[in-house]
């Protein structure tokens, strides 16, 4: 007996290409080609945008009210069911659109069939992307915010904690812990300024450029961009369907700040070794070891240094389904959504977890304070003082400052200890008032220029912050 009915078409034709297939695709193109196992997450956004569709249909008289109000019902109650848990999802209707309207079908019946009207699936995932991405930005934003109000909060705490400053992960000067920590508030400060800027240009609605050229149905794009929070429609309808750089610019973000987090994440993981125990974890962020009981290790942020690999990992990825890609649509850009929803779950999480570490810090005060005077820290001050004070060209005061330097580390004593009879055996012209600028609280204090670790300047800088917060 045949499996064709009368019209000589396979009952097992997937019915959403209609006429033009004899039959329904094998197990492995189901597999290679189904998408709902992951673009399920854009079910808010594809109800969304279908109310809005359906409105301007109905607005510009090309279906009814009658259907516009039971396409609207209709959506509304699978959004409840998609969102309660009791939606049926099936491989077989391959995306989420096809899903959905596939339940509207059940529904209301052939009026579902008239909600796809004038547009396409591809300006429809373009529209959806771009709504789940402008979200994304908005919880970024609030997220980074958060994060900097943190770390403003730890250094107004600490604007005159003394602790060494770096280069070369060797001791260089005297800083403060809150102008260290006022460093990555100004990274976040750029990552936010870049998702905001980012969120700006996004905020175009693809919807109505439909399969690729447009339409010939008289629908109304400014309307539907409107309903949806865009600022308008996209100018173009080949580059509508085919952009995702709104999703490469967001990722690229997104790997920026985190890459800004997993510093931040370093210098806590070696802060905490005993090493150099500048700071403390609560067992809120650390672990134990199975088997050496004195440990306490810093695990959570050793995860917040690792989590970038895989954020930068998907700009890397869908950079390259792009870059070989003609004008428009082509299904490589289903690639991009797992990429996506992967890099925005892990980014998230990180900022999650940095905020929980900062506030949950704790500083060895005294620790910092004793690393800060080590190593000769003051000797730039030393050099600086002799070219204030006694007009010397900065390299001779240079040489002079390393020969004092040799005999303080002769004599096991730092350079504040050196007595001014032997100073002056180095440089004659030397006075009792270089011992105001020797000593790491010294130090910190005369560093009052624009930027500078003072602890006044710190507070300043703290209150410019709170105010643009």
């Amino acid at each position: 007996m045949s499996g064709k009915p009368a019209n000589g078409q396979d009952k097992n034709a997937n019915a959403m290409w209609g006429g033009r297939f004899a039959s329904s695709p094998s197990a492995l193109m189901e597999a290679i080609n189904v998408s709902i196992g992951f673009d399920r997450r854009l079910a808010a956004q594809d109800i969304r945008g279908s109310v809005a569709h359906a409105d301007m249909l109905a607005k510009q008289g090309i279906i009814s009210e009658e259907d516009r109000d039971a396409i609207h019902d209709g959506l509304k109650r699978i959004l409840e069911e998609i969102e309660g848990g009791h939606f049926t999802f099936s491989t077989a209707l391959e995306d989420i659109h096809m899903n959905v309207e596939g339940r509207l079908r059940d529904l209301i019946g052939p009026a579902a069939g008239r909600l796809h009207t004038a547009r396409s699936r591809n300006d429809q995932v373009a529209t959806d992307v771009r709504l789940w991405v402008r979200e994304a930005h908005d919880r970024a934003d609030a997220q980074i915010t958060n994060l900097m109000d943190t770390l403003l909060t730890q250094a107004a705490a600490h604007a005159e904690t003394v602790m060494p400053g770096f280069t070369h992960l060797q001791s260089a000067q005297p800083v403060t812990f809150g102008h260290h920590l006022m460093a990555y508030v100004e990274m976040l400060g750029r990552d936010r300024s870049r998702i905001r800027d980012s969120r700006k240009r996004l905020n175009e609605c693809p919807l109505g450029a439909a399969a690729l050229a447009g339409t010939s149905f008289p629908i109304d794009r400014h309307a539907t961009a409107e309903a949806l929070g865009f600022d308008g429609p996209t100018r173009n309808s080949l580059d509508s369907v085919s952009d995702r750089d709104f999703i490469l610019e967001y990722l690229s973000i997104a790997s920026i700040s985190a890459m800004h987090l997993s510093r931040l994440a370093e210098e806590i993981v070696i802060w905490m070794t005993p090493q150099f125990g500048f700071v403390r974890l609560s067992d809120q962020w650390t672990t134990g070891s199975s088997i050496m009981p004195q440990k306490k290790n810093p695990d959570a942020a050793e995860l917040v240094r690792a989590k970038p690999g895989r954020i930068i990992g998907s700009l890397v990825a869908l950079l390259t389904v792009m870059k070989g890609l003609p004008l428009t649509y082509s299904k490589d850009m289903q690639e991009d959504k797992e990429r996506l929803f992967d890099a925005a779950d892990t980014y998230e999480l990180v900022l999650a977890a940095v905020s929980g570490m900062i506030a949950d810090l704790k500083p060895v005060s005294e620790r910092m304070a004793a690393a800060a005077g080590a190593g000769f820290a003051t000797a730039t001050d030393l050099a600086d003082w002799l070219v204030r004070a006694l007009e010397m060209p900065f390299r001779d005061a240079h040489h002079v400052t390393g020969r004092l330097v040799a005999e303080a580390e002769q004599r096991g004593c730092g350079l504040e200890d050196l007595s001014l009879d032997v100073m002056q055996a180095v440089e004659p012209r030397i006075t009792d008032a270089v011992y105001g600028v020797l000593g790491v609280e010294n130090s910190v204090r005369s560093r009052m220029s624009f930027g500078g670790t003072a602890p006044d300047n710190v507070r300043a800088q703290i209150a410019w912050w709170r105010a643009r917060l």
